[in-house]
């Protein structure tokens, strides 16, 4: 059997499972494109429409039409997936997700939309699925919860980093200057043997590994990664505790978050070191925990609220048809005593 034909043998073995993201790649279109054409929309011209109803005939795509007619009548609501999996001391209180579904809530009220929120285990729920469109906050590990959530072929809106080549609108803080402040930091202190803890795998804090590392490099700096994939206090001591173990020599943490910084900072002091003397901190969101913290934690601060406000406001965008780009957010560095 030459290439071509094995090649069509398994787009036929696939008709069955074929996706409107499938279809709209098939295409060359977007997803909402795709969906218009399907649902018969004015806002696609005749011809194309009539393009993509024959390759949907041609694929075996056969449109969900209980969610396209409840998509077409327009529930006035808007779905809010939070990527996140609460634990004891990372609870949805915290400035993420809380700060980002207050701007959320503000603009979408406003606008008399109704919000959904849930998480990822939450979101096959029917009222979900025939939302009038979705804000995921958190892209999940190399993009999974993306992927999973495109699925519902319905406008979307992500709480992120804007990665290359991503066609998704995204919002977010510009985590890779958080990163290069976090360095410049370290160095006018003279840190010279600085340590990351964070999991790189998450799109938001490998752009803040990039800044920090691309700081360090330009002085012949490079600092040690502790991979950690828990965004806790818990996992903060455990690196540090690690890094003990094996007596690596450091007199810098940065965290990829304010909770690991606290981690991070009572190990230091439990094995005998100051901070900051012996080991300067930086941490990452500017919790208000961490101003109160002993001693009150240096951070990164995000604006989450002026984030919720454009991730409902690029959704409501794109449910009116009209066009949305991908915008970042300054960040800055609050000093204190870390």
């Amino acid at each position: 059997m030459n290439r071509k034909k094995k090649k069509g043998a398994v787009a036929a073995g696939q008709r069955s499972t074929l996706t409107m993201a499938d279809l709209a790649e098939l295409a060359g279109l977007s997803k909402i494109t795709v969906s218009r054409a399907l649902s018969d929309s004015p806002l696609v011209n005749a011809e194309t429409r009539e393009r993509i109803q024959l390759l949907a005939r041609e694929h075996g795509y056969k449109l969900n039409l209980h969610a396209r007619n409840l998509r077409l009548r327009g529930s006035h609501s808007v779905a809010v997936i939070v990527e996140m999996k609460p634990s004891h001391d990372r609870t949805m209180l915290d400035p993420y997700p809380l700060g980002l579904l207050g701007g959320i809530l503000q603009e979408l009220t406003a606008a008399g939309y109704s919000v959904l929120l849930t998480t990822r285990q939450g979101a096959a729920a029917a009222a979900v699925q025939a939302a009038d469109g979705l804000i995921l906050l958190g892209q999940g590990v190399h993009q999974d919860a993306v992927r999973r959530f495109d699925k519902l072929s319905m406008p979307m809106v992500v709480w992120g980093a804007d990665t290359q080549g991503d066609s998704h609108v995204v919002v977010g803080s510009d985590n890779r200057q958080g990163g290069k402040m976090v360095a410049e930091r370290f160095l006018a202190l003279g840190r010279r043997h600085p340590v990351f803890i964070g999991n790189p795998s998450h799109p938001e804090i490998f752009e803040r590994l990039n800044g920090f590392v691309d700081a360090l490099a330009k002085h012949g700096i490079k600092p040690l990664l502790m991979r950690r994939d828990e965004f806790t206090a818990d996992s903060g001591v455990d690196a540090v505790n690690s890094l003990h173990a094996r007596k690596v020599s450091f007199d810098a943490i940065f965290a990829c978050s304010d909770l690991l910084a606290m981690g991070a900072i009572r190990a230091t002091v439990e094995l005998g070191r100051s901070v900051p003397g012996d080991v300067s901190v930086v941490g990452y969101d500017d919790m208000p925990l961490g101003a109160s913290f002993m001693p009150p934690l240096t951070s990164v601060r995000q604006h989450w609220q002026d984030g919720g406000i454009l991730l409902a406001r690029k959704v409501l965008a794109l449910i009116r048809g009209e066009r949305a780009h991908s915008e970042t957010l300054p960040v800055s560095l609050v000093e204190r005593a870390t």
